[in-house]
């Protein structure tokens, strides 16, 4: 099975981040522009939280709030599970399912080397099956 370093090797460890301070409106700007459902909230490098558009849905329009007026540290998730570069997809797909997580930001140390999707896991056994399936085809078949 692939490690979290083989996909994101593979992918790109290109991280989309906000700061705390920058406007809700701001972010969810930024994750209809990208394509993204949560971007990771850093400041001075270092990871604060992270916000999804599950919390925009939750904790800003349900609540009544002004996306333009709200900051990302009033909504964002601050206690982030992470996932290691050594770490393999069945553990991430483990935590991910138990905890019903859809992104994990990735850290080396303390030092952050990008983030992967419950998509990026599913492309992957996906990949991962579709070999097997062939080899066992060219076996029959030989």
């Amino acid at each position: 099975m692939k490690t979290v370093k083989q996909i994101l090797d593979a992918k790109g460890h290109q991280v989309l981040s906000v700061a705390p301070d920058d406007s809700v409106l701001d972010a969810v700007k930024l994750m209809a522009t990208k394509g993204v459902g949560a971007l990771l909230v850093v400041q001075d490098g270092a990871l604060k939280g992270i916000i999804t558009e599950r919390d925009y849905a939750r904790k800003v329009i349900l609540e009544g709030h002004a996306s333009a007026t709200t900051p990302v540290r009033q909504i964002m998730t601050t206690k982030v599970l992470c996932a290691q570069p050594s770490e393999t997809v069945e553990e991430c797909m483990a935590l991910m399912t138990e905890k019903r997580l859809r992104h994990l930001p990735v850290l080396d140390g303390n030092e952050l080397i990008g983030m992967i999707s419950i998509g990026d896991l599913v492309k992957t056994i996906i990949a991962e099956q579709q070999f097997i399936i062939s080899q066992l085809e060219n076996y029959i078949n030989s």
